[in-house]
């Protein structure tokens, strides 16, 4: 019998082993096989639901990073029987327990959107037409918004100002604050549709929309100009296909058919990256093809199903290698949990009811197969699945959520639904798509923090978002003119030394490597959005950002009107008189180049610049 005593033991041994705890292949075995039946899908003994971490936590049983005084942890080591659980069992393996105590110590971290509650929801494979609700005209997303306020009793939001708007969809488009003057125009101007034609024209500028949007897909395509395989070609760039595709509003069909039955210009997506020395079975680049493929146009994780049968979805093993086999071009003997089962799987569609592959097509013609299947008009995941994308990047969060995990159910079933179908229907136009979002009254409302997250969450409105890495230094090079002379990517963007150098055509620096740019060595489809202890280090004294900063303020000095002029460049707005009361006491009687960076580093350590609201 394990006594209370050993908690603290267990606790120390855990604690020497470097790597995490893994949620999916270690604690979430240990919970299905001992603590489900009792606990999980609404059966809740004592109280105690594990059906999320939400849940976990409401039960007041467990206290993050303190496993000692978690009750969770204290029932399992319980010396009486009948405090101990799980009942009417042997008493968990010291091994068990002390895998839970180092989970519970580390956070308990949770694999994002899995919930124990079996699903009675199934996500529809085709097309769902959707009648629009309410009277006819006027924006569909505003038409169904406003039957799901009605029927969630939420009071819409209200509308923001012309200044507010511009800000928020040039960063969201081309990924810029409006310049001065621009904002001074739009705000004057007196057009009945202005907005509308403002969307229009920011749209139209074809090398700004590319700059901005090849950082999302740098990071769903694992593409970049440096990194983890490039030098010895174990990894191959696509940024010049991609640029074009991007600059050109490349129908997103076409583009992902290139992608998956790729020219030379853009293969380097389906070769993957080829790991130097020994990698398990789960990182191949057949695997990787299986795992990318699914997660970035499917928003379906199947990185748990390539070692095993997935503990977090319904995935197979088999479902990963039938996929992974369709570029290898013959049967992969399948390996579980890295070690050979003897059985081989050939190529197989992720959703086989769209319809086979031939075992004896080539190579080749599998990739060409593949691409029609994800391209069909019986298909709609692939529609579903980006423009969950684009609405969660535009709305702060997916209709979906998380966003790799499409089977879940949408807070809107008729706004996903609709959104899809018209993008299907329009030529899978990803403009049009974006400019019906940024046109509707949802979108140009103020944002708002949920009242109500996880299962019962309820759309109240659109939420703020923290600028990316690159939106970040691309707003600080524009005020402090500091962007460098020229770019890493390779990409035609015409008159070269006309154009503003923009940070996702640059190799990554430390700075934005703490803003939250990633290595992209894996698909990255989400950012992390919280601020780290590192990020204020370097927005405090890291030498990047302090050499913008002083490079800024000597032209800041010689500006005559410079509080007005940078808080309209920053925050599309002018500054109140307290505002101005406190610039100048920081700016001092005399302004210096100190003074002036003091004054810089004040207004861009603003939320206000840092978040997209």
């Amino acid at each position: 019998m394990i006594l209370k005593a050993q908690i603290a033991f267990l606790i120390a041994v855990t604690s020497l082993a470097p790597a995490k705890v893994d949620f999916a292949h270690e604690v979430l075995p240990i919970l299905k096989e001992n603590c489900a039946k009792c606990h999980t899908n609404g059966k809740y003994k004592g109280g105690l639901s594990l059906d999320t971490r939400e849940a976990l936590l409401d039960s007041e049983t467990v206290e993050p990073g303190d496993s000692q005084n978690s009750l969770l942890i204290q029932v399992l080591t319980a010396k009486d029987e009948d405090e101990r659980m799980p009942h009417d069992a042997d008493p968990l393996p010291a091994d068990s327990i002390a895998t839970l105590a180092k989970w519970v110590n580390e956070g308990l971290a949770w694999e994002k959107g899995f919930t124990f509650k079996r699903k009675t929801w199934k996500a529809p494979l085709g097309h769902q037409k959707v009648d629009l609700p309410g009277p006819e005209g006027g924006n569909p997303i505003d038409r169904i918004a406003a039957a799901y306020f009605e029927k969630n009793r939420v009071q819409p939001p209200a509308p923001i100002s012309d200044a507010r708007f511009l800000r928020r969809v040039s960063l969201d488009l081309v990924g810029l604050l409006p310049l001065k003057s621009e904002l001074e125009n739009f705000v004057t101007s007196d057009l009945a549709e202005k907005r509308e034609a403002k969307i229009k024209q920011i749209l139209s500028r074809d090398l700004d929309y590319a700059d901005h949007w090849m950082t999302f897909w740098n990071d769903l395509l694992r593409n970049d100009y440096a990194g983890t395989g490039f030098i010895d070609g174990g990894r191959r760039q696509i940024t010049g296909w991609l640029y074009l595709s991007l600059k050109e509003n490349k129908p997103y069909d076409q583009f992902v058919r290139e992608l998956l039955n790729p020219t030379a210009e853009s293969e380097g997506f389906i070769k993957g990256i080829k790991w130097r020395g020994n990698v398990n079975a789960s990182q191949v680049p057949e695997i990787q093809f299986a795992q990318n493929v699914s997660q970035i146009f499917f928003g379906e994780n199947m990185k748990c199903a390539s070692c095993h049968d997935s503990f977090i979805n319904n995935w197979k093993l088999e479902d990963a290698y039938g996929m992974a086999a369709i570029i290898a071009g013959k049967p992969l003997e399948m390996y579980r949990c890295d070690k050979p089962t003897g059985e081989k799987m050939d190529a197989k569609f992720l959703f086989h009811e769209l319809g086979p592959i031939d075992k004896s097509l080539s190579r080749g013609d599998r990739l060409k197969r593949v691409a029609e299947l994800a391209t069909t008009e019986g298909n709609g995941r692939l529609a579903r699945t980006i423009v969950n994308r684009l609405w969660a990047r535009l709305m702060g969060r997916g209709l979906v959520e998380p966003v790799d995990m499409m089977s879940n159910r949408p807070w809107s079933e008729d706004m996903l639904d609709y959104l899809a179908w018209d993008f299907a229907k329009n030529g899978y136009n990803l403009k049009r798509t974006l400019s019906i979002i940024v046109s509707s009254r949802t979108y140009q409302s103020v944002t708002v923090i949920a009242s109500k997250s996880g299962e019962g969450f309820v759309f109240e409105g659109p939420s703020g978002k923290r600028m990316t890495a690159e939106q970040f230094i691309d707003a600080v090079w524009g005020i402090t003119k500091t962007a460098p002379g020229k770019i890493d990517a390779k990409v035609e963007r015409e008159s070269e030394k006309a154009r503003v150098v923009r940070a996702s055509l640059v190799k990554s620096t430390l700075l934005m490597r703490a803003l939250g740019r990633p290595n992209r060595e894996q698909v990255v489809t989400t950012r992390p959005a919280d601020l780290t202890t590192l990020q204020a280090l370097e927005l405090n004294n890291g030498r990047e950002f302090v050499n913008y900063l002083n490079r800024g303020a000597t032209k800041l000095v010689d500006e005559k009107e410079r509080i007005e002029t940078l808080y309209l460049e920053a925050l599309s707005r002018l500054p109140s008189s307290l505002e101005k009361q406190v610039a100048r006491e920081i700016l001092g009687a005399r302004v210096t180049p100190e003074s002036a960076a003091d004054f810089l580093w004040a207004i861009l350590m603003l939320p206000e610049f840092q978040f997209i609201n």
